[in-house]
């Protein structure tokens, strides 16, 4: 594989600023759709038209109607309070999300008329150029025109591992908001905002109905119930006082509502609410946003959670457990150092990976060999890698090539699929089943093994392959 050289400046030129800015005015900002904000009025909506909180309000007017009003201002001044817990629990979230969504924003760098130019991500339009690096989180779906990429695409497939993105439309398909891991290249823009596919998840969200909670379905049952009782009994006591004894017609109505009062539990809808407000406050304090004050009550009648979201819902998180070689072996449990055996195999894999990587794996390979190798020969941060030789469907293994002192020698580091590495080192066939051997495993605790070699190359004519180098 021919190392990667991009365009140079002036062969692709993007559109022209006028005609990013009529696309932009014709098919709108790149912004991803979202859930609109509820108004203070919606809020007070949906609150007061809760049965329960129904209930408090006809209480409160009973009150009035009878002549009390501490009872009633106490009934009525509970609405309130709910009404203020929920509005400032859903403005306190809704706040802390938006925050976030302006904190991701990505912004892109584009071509236009031949030059690089960092714009805003909600400035992409149709058919620009999108030039991504190593680190970029990709600003619209787009297809890779030039160049080799790994993506992270997690955040929609759940899938932890980095996808290799070749230019085509069949193997260099490029989606919103996914992370560039490794490599860089030329993308164009293929489809932004709700025609992403980020985009439609998200419109998929946006229409989704909120049922009502078990809680909320079970308050109304108790509510009606209790109503149907109340009233029930208050029409039968009304009847017995003003037509079986006799009483005033205005005494015995008076007397039925306030045995009405005495049935319905108005305290019911008050202690809920704030019950449900200081659980989202305590879940809040371990980071858990709350939208909806009801979804305390959903989370907390949870059992079993059984989730398959790498990097979204997980950390992306790995680290090195263990080191072979074919006569030894070390496991990062309880060491206190490493072999000096062991200084060379962690001494190249960090040589065949950027000094600071995006790619998880990556990370943990640089971080195990600054922790037990700092301080020694075998790290290298000064050195720059002059030029190197990415993964490829054909030779699942990366190699970067190192100045070794005289211009015309140089010093490898590959990784990469252990077959793949294998198959680099020329190793005869009884070494390489022993090497596979000790893979299968390993692969069978569940870890995810790589193959690291070396090697040296004498030339100035760059080999079009890695199979060309000698490695070992």
């Amino acid at each position: 594989m021919t190392p990667l050289k991009l365009p140079a400046a002036g062969e692709l030129r993007g559109l022209d600023h006028a005609e990013a800015a009529r696309r932009l005015a014709a098919n709108g900002p790149n912004t991803l759709p979202g859930a609109r904000a509820k108004s203070f009025l919606r809020i007070v909506r949906d609150v007061v038209t809760e049965p329960m909180f129904l209930m408090l309000l006809v209480a409160g007017g009973l009150y009035l109607a009878l002549g009390d009003t501490a009872e009633a201002m106490f009934l009525l001044s509970a609405v309130f309070l709910v009404i203020g817990i929920t509005l400032v629990q859903e403005r306190k979230t809704q706040r802390a999300l938006e925050s976030l969504r302006d904190l991701s924003a990505p912004r892109a760098l584009v071509l236009r008329q031949g030059e690089e130019v960092r714009i805003a991500g909600r400035d992409v339009v149709l058919g620009d150029l999108l030039v991504l690096h190593e680190g970029d989180r990709v600003a619209a779906d787009a297809i890779l025109i030039e160049g080799q990429l790994d993506a992270n695409e997690s955040l929609l497939t759940g899938e932890a591992v980095p996808v290799a993105k070749l230019p085509g439309a069949d193997s260099g398909a490029l989606f919103a908001s996914t992370l560039i891991t490794r490599g860089i290249g030329i993308a164009e823009v293929t489809a932004t905002a709700s025609a992403t596919a980020v985009g439609r998840i998200g419109e998929a969200l946006a229409r989704t109905v909120e049922p009502r909670s078990g809680l909320q379905d079970a308050s109304r049952r108790l509510i009606g119930n209790l109503t149907l009782a109340g009233l029930t009994l208050a029409t039968l006591y009304f009847l017995l006082n003003w037509w079986w004894d006799e009483h005033a017609l205005l005494d015995s109505l008076l007397a039925s509502i306030a045995l009405t009062m005495a049935i319905l539990p108005e305290e019911i809808p008050v202690i809920l609410t704030v019950f449900l407000a200081l659980g989202a406050w305590r879940i809040a304090q371990r980071k858990v946003l709350t939208r909806r004050v009801p979804a305390v009550e959903a989370l907390g009648a949870i059992s079993v959670l059984a989730v398959d979201k790498t990097g979204t819902l997980t950390r992306n998180h790995m680290q090195v457990a263990e080191l072979r070689l074919t006569d030894g072996q070390f496991r990062d449990e309880a060491a206190t150092e490493l072999p000096e055996v062991f200084h060379a195999l962690v001494e190249f894999a960090m040589l065949a990976t950027p000094a600071d990587p995006f790619d998880p794996m990556e990370k943990a390979i640089q971080a195990f060999g600054h922790r037990w190798l700092e301080g020694t020969e075998h790290v290298h941060a000064e050195w720059s890698a002059e030029f190197e030789y990415g993964l490829s469907p054909e030779i699942l293994a990366m190699t970067r090539v190192f100045p070794a002192g005289a211009p015309d020698r140089h010093l490898l580091a590959t990784k990469g699929a252990p077959e793949a590495v294998i198959d680099l080192c020329h190793l005869p066939a009884e070494a390489a089943k022993r090497i596979l051997a000790q893979v299968d495993a390993m692969a069978a605790r569940g870890l995810r093994v790589l193959g690291v070699a070396r090697g040296r190359w004498t030339g100035q004519v760059r080999p079009r392959s890695q199979h060309d180098f000698s490695f070992e």
